[in-house]
This record gives structure tokens, sequence and C-alpha cells, in this order.
């Protein structure tokens, strides 16, 4: 092969290099294979969905995480916590158990929350999740919202006894989960207040509390007491939280760090670029 072969691809793959960059804008931390922090302040704990990079292997993501930043790794089980502990990161949140308003389906969904609760203990792991579930004909408040106190007073005495939080999610109903109960503010409050545990609280996932009600910091300053893990995504699309989408975090995460918030942040949108450009600029912007 002549050396002028040789210069024409290695300027080829140098032009390349640098058109993803200028593509992408002048906060990239990924470049090939290289990775640079991008947590400086620190006021916001940061982890990473696994479902939403589903092209890297957990291994792929936690060195990636470390590098830039991340605390932890959102929604594994506890097959994963060895690998996360190899890097030295944390499950920010262990997949549990829904459905709890239907009082027939609370014995699978206790077991469920119940054994997350003892591995999470066991690793010093904070957070459980569970679900509502969906109403087919289950009604919102007379049956529902009571059906999920009962549940959740299941799993309550022992997630204070193992110092864990079981987080009960808020999704849309509208776009992505028709039918789910747990679909505006004021019902996943009420669920909190009467089980009356300061270990079960709320997941409040900001992308789907936009498409839901909108006034997102209103009510992460109003409701600060019951959220113990937020959730981010673009809105429309679920996609990347930066200028392209109508939410501004920055603003969100000041508020979230302004409220005293000392849990976690998990970014959980699904990347349309370059997935760890993507992960490496949303954690810049919440970095407030």
């Amino acid at each position: 092969m002549s050396t002028s072969n040789l210069n024409r691809r290695s300027l080829l793959r140098n032009a390349s290099a640098a058109a993803a960059v200028a593509v992408a804008g002048p906060n990239v931390a990924w470049a090939g294979s290289k990775l640079k922090r991008m947590v400086t302040k620190g006021r916001i704990n940061q982890s990473v969905s696994k479902w939403c990079y589903r092209k890297l292997s957990l291994d792929e993501l936690c060195a990636a995480g470390v590098k830039l930043g991340l605390k932890g790794i959102d929604l594994l089980g506890p097959g994963s916590f060895a690998t996360l502990k190899k890097y030295g990161l944390i499950c920010t949140m262990t997949s549990g158990g829904g459905n709890l308003i239907d009082k027939s389906r609370h014995d699978e969904a206790v077991k469920r929350i119940h054994s997350a609760i003892e591995a999470n203990a066991e690793y010093g792991f904070p957070n459980v999740i569970a679900m509502a579930g969906n109403r087919r004909d289950i009604p919102d408040d007379d049956v529902g919202l009571k059906n999920a106190v009962i549940g959740l007073k299941r799993v309550a005495s022992l997630a204070e006894k193992k110092k864990v939080n079981v987080c009960i999610e808020y999704l849309n109903s509208k776009v992505n989960h028709k039918g789910y109960m747990f679909d505006n503010m004021a019902w996943g409050v009420e669920v909190c207040k009467r089980v009356g545990s300061p270990n079960v609280k709320i997941l409040y996932d900001i992308y789907h509390a936009q498409i839901m009600e909108g006034d997102i910091i209103r009510t992460i300053r109003r409701h600060k007491d019951v959220i113990g893990h937020y959730h981010t995504g673009g809105n429309p699309g679920r996609n990347e939280i930066d200028e392209t989408q109508e939410l501004y975090y920055p603003a969100i995460m000041r508020a979230i760090a302004d409220s005293g918030f000392e849990g976690y942040v998990a970014h959980e949108f699904v990347p349309k670029r370059d997935p760890l450009t993507s992960l490496a600029e949303a954690i810049k912007i919440c970095d407030v």
C-alpha cells in the first residue's frame, strides 16, 4: 500500500471525526473512544436508565458513566448488582413490582417488592420502584387509590426497617401508557399521605408529568417532601433534553437542587444521536 493512500485514509478519518464533533456542538465530551467528566458542580446526583442504551452492554455503560461522573445506573435487578459494584456505582432505582390498584395482584407485587428491598439492603442501595397499574374497570379514588394504599402498607414496614424507599411512578396515560391510574400528582400525593410512611415516596418522571399537567417547577417545590426520585426525558418524543424540546432542564434542576433533594436524578430519554454524546450533554445540562 502506498504512503499516499495511507495519508489519504488518515485525512479522511480525521476529517470525519472533526465533522462529528462539529455537528454535535461545542459541549461534546464524546469523540471516538474519549470521554471526560461532565459533573463539576455535583449539586444533582445523576444516573442513567439502562433500557435506553440497549446497544451498550452494562459494562460499557458503567465504564462510560464513571468517566462522565454518574453515581449509578437506574432500573436494574439484583442480578446486575455485582457489576455495578465492580465500577463503584449503585443501582439508583431497583426494579420492583406492580399492579397495586388491583388487589388480586397484590401478593405478586408485594413479593417482588419485598425481594427487591432485601437485595437493596444487602448492597446499601436506596430505592425500589412500584407501579400503580392500569385502570381497566377500577375507579380511581374509591377503589384504585384505596387498593394502592393497602398494597403499599404491606411493604412499608420492611422498607422502613431496611432503610429503603419504595417509589411509586407517575406515568402519562395520554401518549405512552393508556389507562395508567397514577397520571396526576394529586393522586400520588394522596396515596403517600394515606400510607403515612417516610419510606413510601413518588418517582416523579418529568417527561410524563409534562405531558399530563406541566407546571413542573411549582410541583417540585410544593411536593418536594414526597418525591424520592426523578426521571428526565425530552418532550415531545422522550428524546434528548437539549434545545430540541420544550422543557428547560437547567431551571428544573436548579429547582430540584434548591429544594434540598439529596436523592438521584436518572436520565431516561432515548437518544436519537450517538448515545454517549447525548448522555454527556444531558449530564452537563443538569450539572447546575
